[in-house]
């Protein structure tokens, strides 16, 4: 008898064991089923009664039809609204080869640096780039996007500042209105006072002033010469930050000839598509007297044990992991994945092309001004790039061509009753202007004689103060590959140095490294998702609103939730906005003095840093030996703050990788006292299905959509944070000061009103084709894998921590620290792994010397099994330095990773053979993957920090530059 059932199911090709896989799996771990492994797990008081309600799992096609008539809502215009945003061109070359390809977006962070030499060579041609048209001395490997990176400089510089006492900071009024608005919502926890007004009349003696910024050119499209702005500001102890357009400097004067401390803006018109208003890279470019306390990831150069050039994450170990509540910045990741496409773009145009497609532009722009000059339209900006400024006579004109405008299929921008804004952009052409021509003269009533062309030559209408004369892009990068096949022969060069998840398994504690489904990632390039503006009306962006509350639906139900916000485009964001409600929440009560936040001395280091960020006191709270929250001593501290106690920060399950049985009881302690109760949503995957953050007792949580809801971690970006929370929180989500998000008036915490939205079609997939009992059978075999590599491992290396059945949750943490009396460090399993084919798990966190190993629910037995053999393999090698079989310096764990050039010399002089520095197992002679470089000297590089393309040898001696060959990494 035949049976007829869906044949190819997304929920079985998520997963990776299949049914023979699970019923071993289950024999080596010692249990009879995944249901009586689960109870031994995850504690019976917080299990869901009832199964999720989400939709119906969809097959691939289906979903994908259903998805393209969603999208298909959406309403492509041209778009001139600027504000930061432009519609642009994202060579095909590159889409097809990074954002499409899964050996670019499905890397992780490169803290393993010397598997990851690609990406570290594309963020440095992204920070010389940024550093290049700014005319700044450093930059960052980016930012979250515009907004976000000016409220950095405003953290920087008001720490730095020598005025003690100083507490306001200017802001141009002709700053873009939404960054305005993050700077706000970032100030007011801080007790920092913005004035905002016309950089022209401000008082710059006022002594409570500490620093401002300035827009450049202006939110209006004025282009203003703040050469005098900064110097005054800078005699009376101010420091000055622009906020600029990359392209635009590739003609006008950089901010930084101007003398400013910092440049902020974002990369997007460098290819990256508008997505209705993210992800995109933002920048921030300063001084070198300032990298020690810049903000985010900064990408050197150092040297490896060869002394070969060798790329890295300089500084890394710095700020919220190291200095916690004293960090000025939470700010853990970057957006590397647009950070790449945007140097890229770059890199393939060079400086003549991107010089030339600005030049275009303003003459458009120029074309435009005459022809709308010609229907006696006025033009108010004296100098200007790419924006007109128009004022019309009368409200009711405006409100004519707004209709008109829209009728065919144009967007501009309405500052207010009677003045109109026109941004052209890469793509606009001169049958363009001329669509807009005649939108204006049919509204006028008048005829347009003459054709219009654009010019072949074009005299500059600027004075010379405004005259970009520094060169940029100077460097061989970005005048080598613009040819087709030469720019793809050198993406394929870089992507071959990356190790990713096309590769292998990457076992990664908190991080979790899971599938990013094909089917997922398709949605993500269509016209539809990326060609909006994100100020476009809402009415043209219905596909967008039927994602949004869908998603937010589901989300709610998978977090038990009243309300979601998915603002927050980062996990930090998602933690900071999150700790702004329960703030908002207090305060509008009248309990403005509840500020104090208790955190585990286990959390993840951003946790404190958002919390002083909010304005709040941090309190530690102590962990037992165990690891888990030391309960008599919340309960102390909750009773000793009680007046003051604004909330308690708490992942779970916990950073130790286990269920806590007292959660409950936490909770409860915390809101008896007043407080309410964050729980960071890093290990929301241990959840889904099978708990959630209300049934704890949790009144707030972010979810890393880039960790549970399958979003790609992009080489360390994008991510997205949102956040849910419980009903009387909800009136304080984040808001928008130029979009209505839902009645919501609490200031934004993106620049965007909905964050990355062009990737939240990725969850959204995830879940349709997951449905609700898949997103819970995911959750099962996240656990079921994750205790077989325990069952499999434990009589190798300890594992730290356990629930009260031994079982640990979706991760575990495996003990090296006795090693360290034999001379052998976490660091080199870690750089030994490289050899066997893997990224390291994650190293010394939450312990220091430990591994945190989580397997995610996407690896198969086999891969696992892999993974376990290499662990094992190499305790091995340990003992045999403990043994005293090999020498505890001169072994193959410290010269760890082997490069083919290690091992292709004429005299091999190591105490190990070849075959066992590269070939440590038949998998990995069969699928070789070679590091590029030996092991990084870190420490080199922070003492001789070197941010950009510019050639090592022109910083450093060739004779300081050269180590031993065969003598491995410094001890």
């Amino acid at each position: 008898m035949l049976k007829t059932k869906p044949a190819d199911v997304f929920v079985d090709r998520h997963n990776g064991p299949d049914e023979t896989a699970v019923a071993e799996m289950l024999r080596t771990i010692g249990v009879e089923s995944i249901d009586q492994l689960i109870d031994q797990t995850v504690p019976a008081a917080i299990r869901l009664k009832k199964p999720l309600n989400l939709p119906a799992a969809l097959t691939e096609r289906a979903f994908l039809a259903k998805f393209k008539k969603i999208a298909g809502q959406n309403k492509l215009f041209k778009n001139y609204i600027g504000l930061g945003y432009h519609d642009t061109q994202l060579p095909a070359v590159i889409q097809r080869n990074i954002l499409e390809n899964p050996g670019w977006y499905t890397a992780y962070t490169p803290y393993q640096a010397e598997i990851a030499q690609g990406r570290l060579e594309a963020l440095i041609n992204y920070q010389t780039m940024v550093m290049d048209l700014t005319g700044q001395e450093i930059a960052n490997a980016s930012l979250l996007d515009e907004g976000t990176a000016a409220a950095e400089t405003l953290h920087m510089f008001h720490s730095l500042s020598k005025k003690k006492n100083a507490t306001k900071y200017f802001v141009s009024e002709l700053v873009l209105p939404q960054t305005i608005d993050v700077l706000r919502t970032r100030a007011t926890p801080l007790g920092i006072e913005l004035v905002v007004g016309d950089h022209r009349t401000v008082d710059l003696t006022d002594e409570s002033l500490f620093g401002a910024i300035l827009q450049y050119p202006a939110a209006d499209g004025q282009v203003f010469d703040y050469s005098d702005f900064i110097r005054q500001a800078h005699d009376h102890g101010q420091f000055v930050t622009v906020a600029t357009d990359l392209l635009s400097l590739t003609l006008l004067t950089p901010p930084g000839e101007m003398g400013a401390d910092a440049c902020v803006g974002s990369s997007q018109r460098f290819g990256v598509p508008m997505g209705y208003g993210g992800p995109h890279a933002g920048f921030l470019a300063t001084k070198d007297q300032f990298k020690r306390v810049i903000p985010g990831r900064i990408i050197g150069q150092s040297i490896d044990a060869a002394g070969n050039k060798a790329y890295r994450m300089a500084l890394q170990t710095r700020e919220q992991h190291i200095r916690r509540e004293k960090a000025t910045s939470n700010i853990c990741t970057a957006q590397v994945l647009l950070s790449v496409l945007a140097g890229m773009y770059a890199v393939y145009h060079g400086p003549q092309r991107i010089r030339q497609f600005a030049t275009n532009i303003h003459a458009l722009a120029r074309t435009l001004e005459t022809a709308l000059h010609g229907l006696g339209v006025e033009q108010t900006n004296e100098f200007y790039f790419d924006t007109l400024n128009l004022r019309l006579e009368s409200a009711e004109l405006a409100q004519a061509l707004k209709e008109e405008a829209e009728a065919a299929g144009i967007n501009f921008r309405y500052f207010d009753q009677v003045r109109v804004g026109i941004s052209l952009h890469q793509n606009t052409e001169i049958e363009d202007v001329a669509a807009i021509v005649d939108v204006f003269a049919k509204v006028l009533g008048k005829e347009v004689k003459d054709t219009l062309e654009l010019p072949a030559e074009l005299e500059v209408s600027w004075t010379q103060n405004f005259v970009r004369r520094s060169e940029y892009l100077t460097h061989p990068i970005f005048n080598t590959h613009h040819s087709e096949h030469e720019m793809l022969r050198y993406m394929k060069q870089l992507e071959n140095k990356d190790l990713s998840l096309a590769h292998s398994m990457i076992a990664l504690g908190s991080c979790t490294m899971k599938l990013n489904a094909t089917a997922e990632m398709i949605p993500v390039t269509w016209p539809e998702i990326g060609g909006l503006h994100p100020f476009a009306p809402r009415e043209q962006a219905q596909g967008y609103a039927e994602i949004f509350r869908d998603l937010e639906q589901w989300l709610c139900e998978v977090t038990g939730f009243a309300a979601v916000s998915l603002q927050p485009n980062s996990g930090a964001q998602g933690e900071y906005a999150g700790l702004l409600a329960i703030k908002g929440y207090h305060d509008a009560r009248g309990d403005q003095h509840r500020n104090v936040a208790l955190i585990p001395a286990s959390a993840h280091g951003t946790n404190p840093a958002s919390a002083v960020m909010a304005g709040m006191t941090v309190v530690v709270v102590k962990s037992t030996e165990d690891g888990n929250i030391d309960v008599a001593d919340l309960q102390a501290k909750a009773q000793q703050y009680a007046d003051k106690l604004s909330c308690l920060m708490v992942t779970y399950p916990s950073t130790h990788g286990v269920y806590e049985e007292t959660i409950i009881d936490i909770c409860a302690t915390i809101h008896q006292h007043g407080g309410r109760v964050y729980m960071d949503g890093a290990n929301m995957n241990a959840q889904v299905g099978l708990t959630s953050p209300a049934i704890i007792g949790a009144d707030v949580c972010h979810l890393n959509l880039h960790k549970t809801f399958c979003i790609p971690h992009g080489g360390g970006g994008p991510g997205v944070g949102p956040i849910g929370v419980v009903a009387d929180l909800a009136p304080y989500l984040p808001g928008h000061v130029l979009v209505d998000a839902d009645g919501r008036t609490f200031g934004a915490v993106s620049s965007a009103p909905w964050g990355s939205a062009s990737i939240l079609p990725i969850s959204y997939a995830y879940i349709n084709m997951m449905g609700g009992e898949g997103l819970q059978n995911a959750t099962r075999i996240a656990i079921l894998n994750a205790n077989y590599i325990k069952a499999r491992l434990e009589e190798h290396y300890p594992v730290l921590y356990t629930g009260s059945n031994g079982r640990c949750a979706h991760e575990m943490i495996l003990d090296c620290r006795q090693f360290k009396k034999s001379g052998i460090e976490v660091e080199d399993l870690a750089k030994r792994l490289m050899d066997y084919g893997f990224h390291a798990p994650t190293v010394s966190f939450p312990v220091a010397g430990t591994l945190m190993v989580e397997p995610t629910e996407s690896e198969s037995k086999e891969e696992l099994d892999r993974f376990i053999e290499a662990m094992i393999a190499i305790r091995m090698e340990v003992a045999e330095v403990e043994a005293g079989r090999a020498d505890a310096k001169d072994n193959v764990l410290k010269h760890a990773p082997h490069t083919a050039a290690t091992v292709l010399v004429h005299e091999w002089t190591r105490p190990y053979t070849r075959e066992q520095a590269v070939y440590p197992t038949e998998y990995a002679r069969t699928f070789k993957f070679w590091p590029t470089v030996s092991r990084i000297d870190s420490a080199y590089g922070d003492r001789n920090l070197i941010c950009s393309c510019t050639p090592i040898e022109q910083y450093v001696d060739a004779e300081e530059q050269l180590v031993p060959t065969d003598k491995g990494p410094s001890y």
